[in-house]
């Protein structure tokens, strides 16, 4: 019901920001929109929503956030791309508390849906070790051996919701996001995923007028990266659904990272000499998504080509790059976040009493 009030964590990351557009797209009047940074750091902020800036690993905050609420979208959690995971796996996996607050705080409050974003760094990792890898599926992360850190805290979190829809009956839906891309994400500052961080390297290069690239690895590892578009019409879907066990949610489109480097360049107009660090962090040799189940029940899977999600991807940095080289900042920010001021946001509008 657009009526209802609609809890959204982690409202000021990239994801949790695209959702709250799109609920505000839907017509949705009343959301809720939590994240524990300082509004001037959130990716996208809306005036016509309620914005909390709250520390979610506490309880108290988690009922102040659930309060009202019918439905939770889950979306808070300490992460980033590989190097932040593998520098980080203890913050990593305190985001346990978060999740299992909001639960308790999700059944006090009398919340009716709940769903949390899970990843596929659950995935055995003897099941990743070919490049060519098949993709997965979900029955893949048992036995447990989940990525360390980050992939045993969203492992955990999945059967808390588990215990919590069969125990308490509150109706949780999983769904296992694999490399979400996109416009207003992090692209610098340690916390960047992969197609951003490329991003930014190629947009760097050609700036400095020093044509090349530093590459983790051999650039022979394979991935799938999914366009935040996607990724928020698959929740959409996942939320209301009869999709009782954790879902992948991800594109098929495998690719190397010298493959996604190669794109970017053509995407920029521009050959790089590639330098490769095999010291730096890299995860699993392939992962790939297998969405048999998700279009057995939805009759659907996202679809959007890697190229022409990069092409969106690379014009939005390169935009964020020029205005911060105006500005005369530096060309990498000190900070583990980017800001991502564009016209098109609305200004903030915290709720009265809002903090701490």
């Amino acid at each position: 019901m657009k009526s209802d009030l609609v809890l959204v964590t982690g409202a000021g990351g990239f994801i949790g920001g695209h959702l709250v557009a799109d609920l505000r797209r839907q017509g949705y009047r009343f959301i809720r929109a939590v994240d524990i940074k300082p509004f001037e750091d959130w990716c996208q902020i809306f005036s016509g929503a309620e914005n909390l800036s709250l520390d979610l690993n506490l309880r108290e905050n988690c009922l102040r956030a659930a309060r009202g609420a019918r439905q939770v979208y889950n979306l808070a959690a300490n992460m980033g791309g590989m190097g932040f995971i593998e520098n980080n796996k203890a913050l990593c996996m305190l985001s346990v508390l978060i999740n299992t607050h909001m639960l308790q705080a999700a059944l006090e409050c009398g919340v009716e849906r709940y769903f949390y974003s899970s990843s596929a760094c659950v995935y055995n990792a003897e099941k990743q070790k070919r490049p060519d890898c098949p993709g997965l599926k979900e029955e893949d992360a048992y036995p447990a051996m989940a990525e360390d850190g980050y992939g045993w805290e969203k492992l955990f979190s999945e059967r808390m919701c588990r215990h919590f829809r069969e125990d308490f009956g509150l109706q949780t839906r999983v769904a296992r996001f694999h490399n979400v891309y996109g416009p207003f994400g992090t692209w610098d500052g340690g916390r960047e995923k992969a197609p951003a961080a490329i991003c930014r390297k190629v947009i760097e290069a050609k700036a400095s007028g020093r044509l090349e690239i530093e590459i983790w690895g051999t650039g022979e590892r394979t991935r799938s990266f999914m366009y935040v578009d996607d990724c928020i019409t698959g929740i959409g879907k996942i939320m209301p659904s009869a999709i009782l066990e954790p879902v992948n949610l991800g594109s098929n489109e495998l690719v190397t990272i010298n493959q996604l480097v190669s794109i970017v360049e053509e995407i920029a107009g521009v050959r790089l000499k590639r330098i490769y660090n095999p010291a730096a962090p890299q995860g699993v040799t392939g992962r790939n998504s297998d969405n048999t189940l998700l279009r057995r029940h939805l009759n659907w899977e996202p679809g959007i080509p890697l190229r022409e999600g990069l092409a969106k991807t690379y014009a939005w940095i390169y935009d964020e790059f020029a205005k911060r080289q105006r500005l005369g900042a530096p060309l990498i920010a000190l900070g583990s976040r980017s800001r991502c001021d564009t016209q098109s946001l609305w200004p903030a509008a915290p709720a009265s009493g809002s903090g701490p």
